[in-house]
């Protein structure tokens, strides 16, 4: 008997692996853990394409990095743009969590929780540049992701009004007030690390870090 390229009868554990197969289980591999795999691979991809001058940040191209075939791109994603938006994501996400990581590690004095978010945020992109060129330089570079820049500025604006509350409670200045502050706190600094990252201007990772604490207590203090 032929059977999909088989000759003769399949074997019982034949039947098994078919079984399993249909189930959604691999090698002992749900299909969750197989797509989420993928994704994880085509997100990477998608980071070290997009952060590359050299090449055009394509579909193609990106599952060329990947090692993966357009059927699985679309698996995870509907087309460029999400996922463009899902590193944005991703890396917006991690900024934040090291960020507020590092100032509850530093304990209730405001200058020190302050100097370790910051500090917690340059490192980040010392060990990985390529987050900070793709979320702060190429992203308002890209029409289709220029709103979710600027709503991810936002979002860091207000936090960045959160921890006022955190550090000094109860204040004469109004919420308004700091939320001015919060914006320009945000905005100088998106536009120091693009100096910085681009090569335009010339300063040590500590240097960043110093100027930025300095220019959050000013706001506040």
């Amino acid at each position: 008997m032929f059977w999909a390229g088989h000759f003769g009868p399949l074997s019982d554990r034949e039947r098994l692996a078919g079984m399993a197969v249909q189930a959604g289980v691999y090698r002992g591999v749900p299909a969750a853990e197989r797509v989420a795999e993928r994704r994880a691979r085509l997100l990477e991809a998608t980071l070290a394409v997009w952060a590359d001058p050299t090449v055009s940040t394509t579909m193609t191209r990106i599952c060329a990095e990947a090692g993966l075939s357009e059927r699985y791109f679309y698996e995870s994603f509907r087309n460029l743009d999400e996922a463009l938006t899902a590193v944005l994501d991703a890396i917006a996400a991690e900024i934040d969590e090291r960020a507020t990581a590092a100032a509850d590690a530093a304990g209730d004095d405001p200058a020190g929780r302050v100097l370790a978010s910051v500090r917690a945020f340059v490192e980040l992109l010392v060990e990985d540049p390529r987050k900070g060129q793709v979320a702060i330089i190429e992203a308002g570079a890209m029409p289709a992701l220029r709103h979710r820049r600027t709503e991810l500025l936002h979002h860091f604006a207000q936090r960045a009004t959160e921890e006022t509350r955190i550090l000094w409670g109860e204040r004469r200045g109004s919420d308004h007030e700091d939320e001015i502050g919060g914006i320009l706190f945000i905005g100088g600094m998106a536009e120091l690390i693009t100096r910085w990252l681009s090569g335009t201007l010339d300063a040590t990772p500590d240097e960043i870090v110093d100027a930025a604490s300095r220019s959050f207590l000013g706001f506040y203090r």
